[in-house]
This record gives structure tokens, C-alpha cells and sequence, in this order.
């Protein structure tokens, strides 16, 4: 069987056997979050034997696919091989500056990036601690305001999620590599309709993606909707509200399935979106959160009408058990 060498220590892999599960079998310290292929943590650069194949390298840039890195969750090697993590220069330092309850569930941090590290609203960032514990965040922050804002919301029995919500706390170190994603606003239509729709946490790259657009200039209509199965899940909506009267064109709308309250619609997210939209055609929608339903807004948008390059989306995927 084909071996992987890693910080000058040999691997054998099993059978069928991924870069990643060879490696956290053996106590390898590596980051790691969703194992899916999504949240990019476990990013690795081949450095010797088998060149990463295409599946492996799904998602990545042009220029990361371009020189040898790979993601090891999605890499079963037919051959020995010989990987490291990305460059450091891909990681930067980080300290928490902030740290604030936004629900019983979900926290606002905000990091300092102690090294240059460019971003857009709305791209996703892998957080890394000190014990090389990974997990993906959204920013919601835009790079003027002079930190990163990451919602988190708690798990349970989330390793990240837990440490940040209870034991991280201002001054605490920690790292960020990327950024990743394709939820980011881009300037040149400035009247094009926005859709934004998300659920849970999904709702930070949609704040970036919305800011964003406002520092812009962007005057075409902007429909926000928040979606969560009671209204305990839902969070900024004071916050939303007040930026929907101050900007005329912009609409927040809080979307629940279960005991809505003053303001809110009651129904499945995907329903009340087609249904308030009507027709996608000119629109460029951002949809993220729970995946399933990213997957079954982004086919109903297109299948009403909207081009599949005008929907941008990111799942978002919970780390392993073993995290």
C-alpha cells in the first residue's frame, strides 16, 4: 500500500484511505474541520511523490490547484506521497479584540490580524488555534473596519465553537488562513437587484456581502432574509431593521417556520423567498447556512429563471466528531 510522509514521519494508508483519515489515525497534528471538501482546513501542499489528482483540488483556486496543494479529506493516493501544510505566509497571527453575545446562542468576535491579511465581506476564513484545531467562519466584517468579525454559533460539543463562546477571551492568540468563498460583493451593476438569503450563522457573509454593497453606492433594490426555525434563532434583527429605515432600498425580512412574532413570515425559507421575489431573472443572489437548503434555494432559483452565474453560495458544514 502507497505510504505518506509528513513532517518526516511514514504513514502506511489503508485501503481507500484518505491523506486525512491516514493522518488523524496516527495522532498527526493537522487541521481539519467539515471532511467534505468544503471548508478548505485541511489544506495541504504535495512536496514529493503523487501529484494531487483533480479530485482533490476541487474548489481551490487556480493558483493554489497550480502549485501542488490539495485538500487532504478529498485525497486517496495511488502512490507514496509526501505533503506539508501551506506556506506560512498563507497563515497570519491573530488576537481577539472583542467578544459579544448577539443571541443565547451565536457570538460576535472580532480579531485583529496582526499581519496583512485581505479579505472580502462575506469570504470565509479557517481559524486555527494554537493546537492546530481548525474550523471555517464567515466574515462579516469589511476590510476598512480594522478587524475581522466572525459569527459563531455554539455546538454541541463543538471543540472551536465551545472555546470561543466559554474560555477565549480578549487578548487571546490565535491564527487565520484564506480567505475562501465566492459570497462577496462585486461593484459594476450598481441598480441590479440583490437576494440575500441565509439561515443561522449564514447571515454573517450576507451582513458583509450587504455592507459592502452600501459603501458602494449600490442603489438597486436589496432584500434580506433571514431564515430560522423559531424566532430564538434568528439574531441582529434591531440591527437590521434599523440599517432597512435608514437605506430606502433595502429590505430585512425575518423568515421562521414555527411561533413568528411581530414582523416575521412564517413558512420555509425557499416558499417565502420564490414567493416575495417572484421572478429571479435580473436578480444576483447570495445564499448560505445549512447546505441542504442552499442546495434547494440555489436549483429553485435557477429553475425559476435565475443564471446559475448570478447565484453565489457557501454551505456551511460542521466540523468532525473526532474535533
Amino acid at each position: 500500500m502507497p505510504e505518506v510522509r509528513f513532517r518526516e514521519q511514514r504513514y502506511q494508508l489503508r485501503d481507500r484511505e484518505t491523506v486525512l483519515e491516514a493522518l488523524l489515525r496516527e495522532g498527526a497534528a493537522i487541521p481539519n474541520s467539515c471532511r467534505a471538501g468544503i471548508c478548505q482546513s485541511c489544506l495541504v501542499k504535495a512536496v514529493g511523490g503523487e501529484r494531487p489528482p483533480a479530485a482533490a483540488q476541487a474548489g481551490l483556486s487556480a493558483q493554489l490547484a497550480q502549485t501542488g496543494h490539495a485538500l487532504a479529506c478529498r485525497w486517496t493516493p495511488a502512490a507514496d506521497v509526501e505533503v506539508a501544510l501551506p506556506d506560512d505566509a498563507a497563515v497570519v497571527r491573530g488576537v481577539i479584540r472583542a467578544a459579544e453575545d448577539l443571541s443565547a446562542t451565536v457570538k460576535r468576535i472580532r480579531v485583529e490580524a496582526l499581519d496583512a491579511f485581505e479579505f472580502y465581506a462575506g469570504q470565509y476564513a479557517v481559524v486555527m488555534r494554537e493546537d492546530g484545531l481548525a474550523r471555517s467562519y464567515s466574515i462579516a466584517s469589511l476590510p476598512t473596519d480594522g478587524f475581522v468579525e466572525l459569527h459563531v454559533r455554539r455546538i454541541a460539543g463543538g471543540a472551536m465553537s465551545n472555546w470561543l463562546h466559554d474560555e477565549a477571551g480578549t487578548g487571546e492568540a490565535l491564527a487565520l488562513r484564506g480567505p475562501a468563498g465566492q459570497c462577496f460583493y462585486m461593484p459594476g451593476n450598481p441598480q441590479q437587484p440583490l437576494l440575500l438569503c441565509g439561515t443561522g450563522t449564514g447571515l454573517a457573509p450576507l451582513v458583509g456581502v450587504l455592507r459592502t454593497a452600501l459603501a458602494h453606492g449600490h442603489t438597486g433594490p436589496i432584500w434580506l432574509f433571514h431564515g430560522a426555525l423559531a424566532p430564538a434563532g434568528l439574531y441582529m434583527e434591531e440591527e437590521l431593521a434599523e440599517l432597512a429605515r435608514q437605506h430606502g432600498h433595502v429590505q430585512y425580512q425575518p423568515v421562521v417556520l414555527q411561533d413568528p412574532q411581530q414582523g416575521m413570515m412564517q413558512g420555509a425559507l425557499d416558499d417565502v423567498v420564490l414567493r416575495e421575489v417572484g421572478n429571479p431573472k435580473a436578480w444576483r443572489s447570495y445564499v448560505c447556512g445549512d447546505p441542504a437548503l442552499v442546495n434547494k434555494i440555489r436549483k429553485r432559483l435557477f429553475l425559476a429563471g435565475a443564471a446559475s452565474r448570478e447565484i453565489f453560495a457557501d454551505a456551511f458544514v460542521m466540523g468532525g466528531p473526532a474535533n
